[in-house]
């Protein structure tokens, strides 16, 4: 079913959207290759891989991907949209590069299998104290700058950093305004002559026209701010209903629960919120089984 409005149009960071875009080749070439650098056409395969990194024990953290995507030299990239503030985002990548670094090769195998891994992470937040939007890591002496490894990477775009300050005109750049633009005039600016973002503006266009597309990006929209208001104004108000056992913060359990209903309300998988409570507040494993136990909602038979 179609929209009749017209000038509605959904934001491209929502993640919701983010993946829906990235879906398609053409978006994803462009964009990947904005990331990297490079001119699109030399890359001429993006095959999407599934987004669940596998665990090599029971116990092991689940690890969720946005878009996952395997060039044609073997080259592997995690490409994340994070619209909600993560206080251990660094951490997070590193674990999610690591784990998809790792699970390329399997017993009997050797090293030089191993193919080069990047994680592209577009922050809707503000990572770094400084003016630079755009950053990118690899391991390096500290003294002599000397690279350790080219098999790891990882690029950081953050996007409220372009209402601040001026940069010098780039595709990665322009990639970021897209991104971060409020209406449809500011996308078509930022799209305009790049056929690889015209066609992520369209693909955007027809997915806003969709009434049930738009009914998810809603109800999507309304829980990140739900979650963002009840972060932000958690403490303020008082809102807590007890003190979690034990536990060296005296975290609220209220709080605690509302991050589990909220999260779960987002479509956010069992293994991810015990993965979030952990970061949040500092929890031990003990302490997440009993809040997962007591607040997630189990589908009812």
């Amino acid at each position: 079913m179609k929209s009749n409005d017209n000038t509605f149009i959904m934001s491209p960071k929502v993640d919701f959207c983010f993946k829906e875009l990235l879906n398609d080749e053409d978006v994803r070439r462009g964009f990947i290759a904005a990331i990297l650098g490079v001119k699109a056409d030399m890359i001429q395969r993006t095959e999407l891989l599934p987004t669940y990194l596998r665990k090599q024990h029971q116990k092991d953290k689940l690890g969720i991907l946005d878009i996952r995507v395997v060039l044609e030299n073997g080259t592997q990239i995690d490409i994340e949209m994070q619209v909600i503030a993560y206080d251990y985002w660094a951490e997070r990548s590193l674990f999610y590069l690591c784990k998809m670094f790792s699970e390329q090769i399997h017993e009997g195998e050797d090293y030089q299998e191993l193919k080069k891994c990047i994680h592209v992470g577009i922050l809707n937040f503000i990572l770094f104290d400084d003016e630079e939007y755009y950053s990118k890591f690899h391991i390096w002496e500290d003294r002599r700058k000397l690279l350790y490894t080219d098999k790891m990477e990882i690029h950081i775009v953050e996007l409220p950093k372009l209402k601040k300050y001026q940069y010098p005109e780039t595709e990665l750049l322009r990639w970021a305004r897209f991104f971060n633009a409020e209406n449809k005039e500011e996308m078509e600016m930022a799209v305009q002559g790049d056929k690889y973002m015209e066609k992520a503006y369209n693909r955007l266009v027809n997915l806003s026209a969709d009434d049930e597309k738009r009914l998810e990006y809603e109800e999507r929209q309304k829980a990140i701010r739900d979650y963002n208001h009840m972060i932000n104004s958690g403490w303020r108000t008082g809102h807590a209903r007890g003190y979690a056992e034990g536990h060296a913060e005296g975290h609220a359990e209220g709080r605690i629960q509302e991050c589990i209903e909220i999260l779960q309300e987002m479509g956010i998988s069992e293994e991810k919120i015990q993965d979030k409570l952990a970061q949040k507040f500092s929890l031990s494993e003990k302490e997440i089984e009993e809040f997962m136990e007591k607040y997630w909602k189990r589908a009812e038979s």
